[in-house]
């Protein structure tokens, strides 16, 4: 791979649709059941995934019930649980230094947020600013696009 092919996997939009994709697999991995759509956003020192679909079976139950803050204080902790291995997973990718993390989920329609907040040095800027380009020059920049991870159905069917 040549430095002009490295610095793209790394920056822009190329960077911004691998954590898209990262982070549906995960919640497929650890929820047993992934978002239907996933779109990243960096700007300056922030990312914001947001998937949309995805919810389990029992909590649209729970909310067919009129029960969301339960299934909100679910997804919290269990986000809460989850923290180190997904701030793992984007300091891997952005290789950057995740100073906090944040999640929330959204009803109606049925959106989870994952909010990330990057230590910013001087080095970081060039990575912020080729990814925010990137995502200017394309409505689908950041976009999951691995249609295996988004459309297989969860591992309980």
């Amino acid at each position: 791979m040549s430095v002009e092919e490295s610095d793209a996997s790394t920056q822009g939009g190329g960077l911004l649709s691998r954590i898209s994709n990262e982070m549906v697999a995960a919640q497929k991995q650890f929820f047993g059941k992934g978002p239907t759509q996933a779109k990243s956003y960096m700007v300056d020192d922030l990312l914001f995934i947001v998937m949309r679909g995805g919810f389990t079976t029992a909590e649209q139950t729970m909310l067919e019930f009129g029960q969301a803050d339960l299934v909100r204080q679910f997804r919290q902790i269990f986000q809460n649980e989850m923290g180190d291995r997904l701030i793992g997973i984007i300091e891997k990718l952005t290789e950057r230094k995740v100073l906090t993390y944040q999640s929330q989920v959204l009803f109606g329609p049925n959106i989870a947020l994952e909010v990330f907040v990057f230590d910013r040095t001087d080095d970081d800027k060039g990575a912020a600013q080729a990814t925010a380009e990137g995502q200017l020059a394309d409505d689908e920049t950041g976009a999951a696009t691995d249609a295996d991870a988004l459309e297989s159905p969860s591992r309980d069917g």
